[in-house]
């Protein structure tokens, strides 16, 4: 009976040994990122229409079946101000948009890119006319860094809930970029509030689901206007906020 046992052994043995050599474990691929080429003109006139075009790859691939492309376009010291504009898939990895500037000023044209599980937003400054005819507001924008001015380098999209009902949960995500890569391994924090309702504050983290995009999700209690401020931090002394409102519907 043992001399058995012992020769059932050794045969599961050199079965297993059969197997480890002749299966080879795949190695994991991480997917390759997104390049986003953002074309806009340096230098327009005022009242021009011009056409803004984002070029898509992903490695030597045109990326035809893109989720979103928006292009969000704000005057310098004006974030909190900003315009979104859905781009045309032209079906070819390109996607267009066109736009005007009523007055001079320098602005900024940045492409919201949703792809594939990936999420990427460059951006490029226009100058308008002279460029000039705000320059006391935009210096004046600079110092209001609670409204959206962020450092140089640093982006942030919030994709705002719609149609945000009390007590049914509502998922918050926000992109984070910094010199057009997505920031990971950030400290991300929502802070919600309406004064008219309570004087509290609530807090809640978010999690990084794929490199730079962190989300999480929220119950409102009451319908209301609410506050929410993205609170963003990271080991290397990054600290930004940016502050949004949102209508909380019975």
């Amino acid at each position: 009976m043992k001399k058995s046992i012992w020769i059932f052994m050794l045969a599961f043995g050199l079965v297993v040994l059969s197997a480890c050599n002749g299966n080879k474990v795949e190695e994991l691929e991480l997917p390759e990122m997104l390049d986003v080429q953002l074309e806009v003109p340096e230098t327009v006139d005022v009242n021009e229409k011009i056409a803004m075009k984002a070029i898509v790859t992903q490695g030597e691939e045109k990326v035809a079946d893109a989720n979103e492309v928006e292009f969000e376009i704000w005057e310098d010291g004006k974030k909190e101000e900003s315009s979104m504009i859905e781009a045309k898939n032209n079906d070819d990895g390109t996607y267009e948009a066109e736009t005007t500037f009523e007055h001079d000023g320098v602005f900024t044209v940045q492409v919201h890119v949703t792809a594939r599980g990936l999420h990427t937003m460059p951006k490029k400054e226009v100058t308008v006319g002279t460029g000039a005819a705000h320059e006391e507001d935009h210096e004046e924008g600079h110092d209001d860094h609670d409204h959206g001015q962020h450092a140089d380098g640093f982006g942030m999209h919030f994709m705002e809930p719609e149609n945000v009902k009390a007590e049914k949960e509502v998922a918050f995500t926000v992109h984070l970029q910094n010199e057009e890569t997505p920031l990971e391994k950030a400290r991300v924090r929502f802070e919600i509030w309406n004064d008219d309702i309570s004087e509290k504050h609530d807090w809640v983290d978010a999690e990084e689901v794929s490199p730079g995009e962190y989300t999480t999700k929220h119950i409102f209690k009451e319908p209301g206007t609410y506050s929410v401020q993205i609170h963003v931090t990271n080991d290397d002394g990054l600290h930004e906020h940016e502050e949004h409102e949102i209508e909380v519907k019975n």
